[in-house]
C-alpha cells in the first residue's frame, strides 16, 4: 500500500508547478521582443544599418504610444554584428535567439547564410533587407527548413534590368543620349558582380538600343579614382555604371568626376548615395547625379508624413531607403501579432505569407517560393501592386524622385556637365 509521505507531496507539488511554468502562455502583458541585429562599427554597412534601427526604433515607439499590440508592449534587442566574417553574423544572431526575440529584424547580412541558418534552427520569422538572388534561392532550395525567413524587397539583379529599363524609358520621355553606348564600373564582391552581369544581360537584350561599352574593375578601398575617370574619358559612352555601395567613395568619386567629367555622359552612381554620407561628404559636386534601389521611401502622402516625422526625430541628412524598409518591417509584424500568437513562429509565417501591407516604400506581399515582394514596373504593371524600383537624382541638394512616371517629383535634368 502506497502512503503519501510529505517528502511524496513536496516533490509531486514541485513536479506540477514546472510542468505548468513550461505550458503556460506568456502573460498579455510580457513585451514582444524583436532582434536587431546592429554594425556599429567597421568599413562598411554602419550607416545603412543605423538607418535601419531607427526606422524600426520609430515603429515601435508608434505602435506602444497606441497601446501596443493586443496590450502587449513592443521591445528591441540591439547587438553588434560583424558584417564581413559569418562567425561574426553567426554571434550576433544566436545571441538574439538565445535571448528568446519573437523576430529577428535585420537590413542585411553580407554574408546571408549562416543568419538564415541561425534563425532556421527555432523557426523564428526573419526579415531581412539582403536585396540578394542568393538569399531567395536558399529559401527555394529548402522551403521547409527556411519557412519563416522573408526578405522584404526584391533581388539585386533587379538593379541592372531596372536600370536599363529606365534608360529606355527616359529615352522615350525625350532625353537623347549622345551615343547608346553604356560603361560600367564594377566592385568585385559578389553583390556588385550579379549587378553587373544582369546590366549586362539587359543590354543583351535590347535589340541593339543599347551597347554595351567597357566593363571596368576597381577594388574596395578605393584610393584614387582619376584612374578610371580617364578610362571613362577614353571610352567616352553616353550612359556611365558605377556598381558601388560605399557612400564615402562614391561621394569621394563625384568630387573627382565633375572636376574632370565625360561631356554629356548620364551617370548612375547605383545605391550607395542612399547613405545620409554622400550628400554630406560630396557637397556641391553631388548635383546631377543619378541613383536608384529597388526599395525606397516615396513621395506620396504617406512618404512624406514619414519623412517629416522622421526628420524630426532624427535632423540631418535622411536616408531614403533602411529607415522606410525598417520602419515597414516592423508595422508587417505588428499587423500579424494582432492575429496570431508571437511565440507560434509557423502561424507567424503563414501570416507574413499571406500578408499585403502598403508601407512607406510600397506593397508588401511574400506569397510566392522565392517570399519577396515583387518589383513596379520591373515584375508588374500595377503601381500598387508591389515596390516602386525608384531611380532619384541629386536636384538643388536633395536626393529627387524622377522615376517611374507615376511616383516622380520632377523630370531629369541636365546634370552640369551635360
Amino acid at each position: 500500500m502506497f502512503t503519501l509521505t510529505r517528502r511524496h507531496f513536496l516533490m509531486t507539488s514541485a513536479a506540477t508547478v514546472a510542468a505548468a511554468a513550461i505550458s503556460a502562455p506568456a502573460f498579455a502583458t510580457d513585451p514582444i521582443l524583436i532582434g536587431v541585429p546592429t554594425a556599429q562599427s567597421g568599413p562598411v554597412g554602419v550607416a545603412d544599418q543605423a538607418d535601419w534601427l531607427n526606422g524600426v526604433t520609430m515603429a515601435v515607439k508608434e505602435i506602444n504610444a497606441a497601446g501596443g499590440v493586443n496590450g502587449r508592449m513592443l521591445e528591441t534587442r540591439v547587438v553588434d554584428i560583424d558584417l564581413l566574417t559569418p562567425e561574426g553574423t553567426v554571434a550576433a544572431f544566436q545571441s538574439l535567439v538565445e535571448q528568446g526575440v519573437q523576430a529577428l529584424a535585420h537590413s542585411f547580412a553580407i554574408i546571408p547564410q549562416p543568419a538564415m541558418d541561425v534563425a532556421a534552427t527555432t523557426g523564428v520569422p526573419y526579415l531581412h533587407g539582403n536585396t540578394s538572388q542568393a538569399s531567395l534561392d536558399l529559401v527555394k532550395s529548402d522551403p521547409q527548413k527556411y519557412r519563416n525567413i522573408f526578405q522584404i524587397d526584391v533581388a539585386e539583379t533587379y538593379y541592372g534590368a531596372g536600370f536599363v529599363k529606365f534608360l529606355s524609358n527616359q529615352k522615350a520621355a525625350g532625353w537623347v543620349p549622345k551615343n547608346n553606348k553604356v560603361h560600367i564600373v564594377q566592385e568585385q564582391i559578389g553583390y556588385t558582380q550579379v549587378i553587373s552581369k544582369a546590366t549586362q544581360a539587359a543590354i543583351a537584350a535590347s535589340g541593339g538600343e543599347w551597347e554595351q561599352g567597357p566593363v571596368t574593375d576597381i577594388q574596395f578601398p578605393v584610393a584614387d579614382w582619376t584612374p578610371i575617370i580617364q578610362a571613362l574619358k577614353e571610352a567616352d559612352c553616353g550612359t556611365i555604371m558605377i556598381d558601388h555601395w560605399v557612400a564615402a567613395e562614391l561621394a569621394s568619386f563625384a568630387q573627382s568626376y565633375v572636376l574632370d567629367p565625360v561631356p554629356g555622359a548620364l551617370v548612375y552612381l547605383q545605391y550607395g548615395p542612399s547613405q545620409p554620407e554622400f550628400l554630406d561628404l560630396a557637397g556641391d559636386a553631388a548635383e546631377g547625379f543619378v541613383w536608384g534601389s529597388v526599395i525606397g521611401v516615396y513621395a506620396d502622402e504617406k512618404g512624406m508624413a514619414f519623412r517629416e516625422a522622421y526628420q524630426a526625430k532624427y535632423p540631418g541628412t535622411m536616408g531614403m531607403v533602411y529607415t522606410g524598409s525598417g520602419y515597414d518591417t516592423v508595422n508587417i509584424l505588428a499587423e500579424v501579432w494582432k492575429t496570431v500568437d508571437p511565440a507560434d513562429f509557423d502561424a507567424v509565417g503563414a501570416a507574413i505569407k499571406a500578408i499585403s501591407h502598403r508601407g512607406v516604400c510600397g506593397t508588401y506581399t511574400f506569397g510566392n517560393a522565392e517570399q519577396t515582394p515583387v518589383s513596379y514596373p520591373n515584375m508588374t504593371d500595377d503601381p500598387e501592386a508591389g515596390q516602386a524600383h525608384l531611380i532619384f537624382q541629386v536636384q538643388d541638394g536633395a536626393h529627387t524622385i524622377i522615376s517611374p512616371s507615376t511616383h516622380k517629383q520632377a523630370d531629369m535634368r541636365p546634370a552640369p556637365w551635360m
